[in-house]
């Protein structure tokens, strides 16, 4: 399979097979949004047809629904399914908190509650997605279409009063029209270079009044499964059990060595 792959697309294909493979039987899944997360949905799929998993689908978006049904996954939504055992989805930005930007795809409402309706999340990234400060991917912030513009001005003036040392504003535009969420909102995205303190940020933006949501995933993401290029793959899970005394120190082994528990190979 991955040797038709792009690098970038063998590493997404291969943290979405390894992601997949935590999908039980009689599981419902909350279905991200976006190029990695289709991978997820194609790997499901596959274990749908040749495995005969039953799961139910809660897609996080129109596209991801149609692409669910057209690989023959079962799909409802939230309200049908009330509470999901697994939200899997893709990330713009990843830090050592596990704390996320999410939004590029513009489908960061729907998919924060998503995950925030499950027992677990696991987001599924290659590994130029991790950073050690999140800021340089913007910020999406999904606002009314109502007074947006006072919106975005309520937005500036408060960057400017939290310090931020550079940012920018942007109306997300499709072709020469606004973006349009599926909620039938706009996003203002804000290029901010670095965040310094995400929880305060977060909670801020969240105040102004014609903020829907903002992109900031905050103390939701449980692992990341980061691929890589030459089909390696990494699980960061940070509630796995730690190592009995005498067995080998993942920390170790972190430069991706043979004997790196956290590296296996894929096909």
């Amino acid at each position: 399979m991955t040797e038709n792959l792009s690098p970038i697309d063998t590493a997404k294909y291969v943290a979405a097979k390894r992601a997949g493979e935590m999908v039980e039987d009689g599981m419902k899944v909350g279905l991200g949004t976006g190029s990695t997360a289709a991978w997820l949905v194609k790997c499901l799929g596959q274990r749908v047809r040749q495995e005969g998993l039953r799961i139910t689908g809660v897609p996080t978006s129109t596209r991801t629904a149609e692409l669910a049904r057209d690989v023959g996954i079962k799909v409802v939504t939230l309200e049908d399914a009330r509470w999901l055992d697994l939200t899997i989805d893709g990330a713009d930005e990843f830090d050592a908190d596990l704390t996320l930007i999410k939004g590029g795809g513009g489908a960061h409402l729907q998919e924060k509650i998503v995950a925030t309706a499950s027992d677990r999340m696991v987001v599924i990234t290659d590994n130029s997605k991790r950073v050690a400060k999140l800021g340089a991917f913007p910020l999406p912030l999904e606002v009314i279409p109502f007074g947006w513009q006072a919106t975005k001005a309520l937005v500036e003036e408060m960057l400017v009063s939290l310090g931020a040392p550079s940012h920018e504003t942007r109306l997300r535009m499709n072709a020469d029209r606004p973006f349009v969420t599926d909620e039938g909102n706009h996003i203002l995205d804000l290029h901010l270079g670095e965040i310094d303190n995400p929880r305060r940020l977060s909670m801020v933006l969240n105040q102004i009044p014609g903020v829907v949501e903002n992109g900031l995933f905050i103390d939701i993401c449980d692992a990341v499964v980061v691929g890589y290029s030459d089909g390696s793959v990494e699980v960061i899970d940070p509630t796995a059990q730690a190592p009995a005394p005498g067995d080998a120190d993942p920390a170790a082994t972190a430069d991706g060595g043979d004997d790196n528990i956290f590296r296996d190979p894929q096909a």
